[in-house]
């Protein structure tokens, strides 16, 4: 099975040089939990929800939140993303990529092109809810009493 039927390819990319303050409406926005980030259209970096929350504080958002707790919202993205790229080429296989959550310890990974731009991403969740679906459409119906 290919991965390109599984990947999400709604990619949201930010710049190395923007503020944690875009990431924090980046994630008010949206569902998902890691955003790319990318310099000359290459993939250079990606920051998760984790690692925006150990970066900012316990307090920012809360009701007890001061102005020096929202410092760190004026850091650069480069300052705290993860430049220790697992990624997986478009050619993957689902079994390269279930490996590669595995062997690395990753929910997701960046779906890059030969030149090194992201083109898609895919987390343990595609994976699991392409193989239910599979599962349900191979099944039999269980009669119930």
């Amino acid at each position: 099975m290919s991965i390109n039927a599984l990947m999400s390819r709604d990619l949201v990319t930010i710049d190395l040089d923007d503020t944690l303050a875009t990431i924090r409406e980046i994630f008010e926005q949206v569902t998902f939990h890691h955003i790319l980030v990318i310099e000359n259209k290459k993939l250079v970096g990606v920051v998760s929800d984790r690692d925006f929350f150990k970066s900012v504080g316990p307090r920012l958002g809360t009701s007890i939140e001061t102005e020096r707790d929202k410092l760190p919202l004026n850091r650069k993205v480069h300052q705290v993303m993860n430049r220790k790229l697992i990624c997986v080429n478009e050619q993957a296989s689902v079994i390269d990529v279930v490996n590669c959550f595995h062997n690395n310890r990753v929910s997701c990974v960046p779906v890059i092109d030969n030149n090194g731009c992201p083109i898609g991403i895919i987390s343990w969740r595609d994976i699991v809810d392409a193989l239910a679906k599979k599962m349900m459409k191979n099944s039999t119906p269980v009669s119930r009493c």
